[in-house]
């Protein structure tokens, strides 16, 4: 439901629902009169709210209790009414840059240690995915001789992900192996084949290869490779291959909107258990929307699909590797959240792994 807002009612609105995430108290017209400077009477300003709650942006817990935003006001907030803070923007940015080791670290470290950072500066729980590596490219590719009859195939992807398989080497015609000085000879030529034809190509085109550009002298190796190829395309493509680091869980359970031990139970149940579930929203590409200027997706209270999540808010945007979304950045906290700092914060983390994968 869309709803029309004068000038007033959307500076009252633009109070309640800040007095009310800074005190987690129904907020009243007197002190929205006390603080704020309207320079208008009380009973204009009472006006204004029992239009806004009429309109379902606000509603009164009980009935001598003052106000508190509704899923539908905090939307009006979010959309319309406040912008992210360029000051925690720019705390996340420089925070991240001396924090984060890139030339040391793995990428798995990196990412963790990030999402530590960002709960700290946040207060809520942090939600970094790996970058996803049917959508990464291919940086090297190595064969490796591991045993007489064994090699190992090792791929290194442009966001640094390793991913290793074995497989064994064709035997002659007549059964016998081939010498180990001959696969001395051909791994590296093997290789080099590879990395010339695959190098900056995603996992998911590596099936195109033509092998028949294999020299006749090494197309028994094709089959093996073309099916070792397959199934790393396979495991990477699944679910185990994109982890989501996470961090702050214990900070924001502190909060009084968990204070109900079930609700507690089940939000940590689907976080510990399916976080998985998570992925279609934090992953969903903001910049795929008809809004101009959308950077994040931002999903309040019941607008959450999972119903452990409808008493908080999940604020996602996706970082990149030069225009194709690899990855996601995320923050999930209660509804109550400080939402000019919580969009900054996954914006300016999303904008520095765009630019240092890039």
């Amino acid at each position: 439901m869309k709803v029309n807002l004068n000038e007033r009612q959307q500076r009252v609105l633009k109070a309640t629902v800040s007095h009310y995430i800074a005190t987690a108290e129904p907020v009243g017209s007197k002190a929205l009169v006390e603080e704020y400077d309207f320079s208008v009477s009380p009973a204009t300003i009472r006006s204004c709210l029992g239009f806004l709650e009429k309109s379902g942006l606000l509603y009164q817990p009980h009935t001598s209790a003052g106000r508190v935003p509704s899923d539908s006001g905090y939307r009006v907030y979010v959309d319309q009414l406040i912008a992210p803070n360029e000051a925690t923007a720019r705390q996340v940015e420089l925070t991240l840059s001396k924090k984060l080791n890139w030339e040391n670290w793995s990428l798995e470290a990196l990412l963790r240690s990030a999402a530590q950072t960002l709960s700290n500066i946040s207060g809520y729980i942090t939600l970094i995915t790996m970058p996803q590596t049917a959508i990464a490219r291919l940086r090297h590719i190595q064969l490796i001789q591991i045993e007489p009859e064994r090699v190992m195939l090792v791929v290194v992807t442009d966001s640094y992900e390793t991913h290793s398989t074995l497989m064994e080497l064709p035997k002659h015609p007549d059964g016998s192996v081939v010498d180990a000085e001959r696969i001395e000879r051909e791994l590296p030529i093997l290789s080099n084949f590879l990395n010339s034809h695959l190098r900056g190509r995603s996992l998911t085109e590596i099936s195109h290869l033509d092998w028949s550009e294999l020299d006749r002298e090494f197309q028994r190796y094709a089959e093996c490779l073309r099916s070792l190829l397959a199934d790393l395309i396979r495991r990477s493509q699944s679910p185990v291959s994109t982890p989501i680091w996470m961090s702050g869980v214990a900070e924001v359970l502190r909060q009084p909107e968990f204070a109900q031990l079930q609700q507690v139970q089940t939000l940590l149940q689907l976080l510990e258990e399916e976080p998985m579930q998570l992925l279609p929203l934090i992953f969903d590409d903001p910049f795929e929307t008809e809004v101009p200027g959308k950077r994040v997706n931002v999903w309040i209270g019941t607008e959450n699909p999972l119903e452990p999540m409808q008493t908080c808010t999940l604020i996602a945007s996706t970082y990149r590797k030069g225009s194709v979304p690899v990855g996601s950045v995320g923050v999930l906290g209660p509804t109550r959240m400080v939402y000019e700092n919580a969009i900054a914060v996954v914006e300016a983390t999303a904008d520095y792994l765009s630019e240092v994968l890039s």
